[in-house]
């Protein structure tokens, strides 16, 4: 059981604090998302605690960043733009930080490539690549005690080096 005060992951919103625990005919947890414009309080079940994960630790966080430049990418391709938000959008919910990392990274190339050929990527691309970044800077932010801001200057600085090698 999670206690007031500690961060946890749903699948729906991402990275929320338990607020309380509530008492009522059943106990429910009082989650608040973090890092949104207008956050509303969910209540979840104590008894389906198990849709909730913990956030990361401080360690596994510096470790996912550590790995990022050699990490790769996802090579699923759908049939379809929508086939592939979907499926996307599933591993965001469900997966892990370093699935939602991996994801970003998968994204960002692809939209780079499509750029490469003096084309628009399709709009879905930008869509799985915001909410992928914003899942997983969110969840290292708290995991690191950091901005959302400070968390994406330290992959800006893989980026910075990647393009100085090119």
């Amino acid at each position: 059981m999670y206690s007031v005060g500690e961060y946890v992951v749903h699948p729906g919103q991402g990275v929320c604090k338990v607020e309380g625990i509530v008492q009522s005919p059943q106990e429910v947890y009082q989650l608040l998302p973090i890092g949104q414009r207008n956050p509303m309080r969910i209540s979840l079940p104590v008894t389906m605690e198990d849709k909730l994960r913990p956030v990361l630790s401080h360690d596994e966080a510096l470790e996912i960043i550590e790995q990022y430049p050699t990490m790769s990418v996802d090579g699923f391709v759908g049939r379809s733009n929508a086939l592939e938000e979907e499926h996307f959008k599933e591993e965001i919910r469900y997966g892990t930080c370093r699935d939602s990392v991996r994801i970003v990274k998968t994204f960002r190339q692809r939209i780079a490539q499509t750029r490469a050929r003096n084309k628009k990527p399709p709009v879905v691309y930008e869509r799985i690549l915001k909410q992928a970044s914003q899942r997983s800077l969110d969840e290292l932010a708290v995991a690191l005690e950091m901005s959302t801001d400070d968390v994406r200057m330290l992959f800006e600085r893989f980026d910075d080096e990647e393009s100085s090698q090119n």
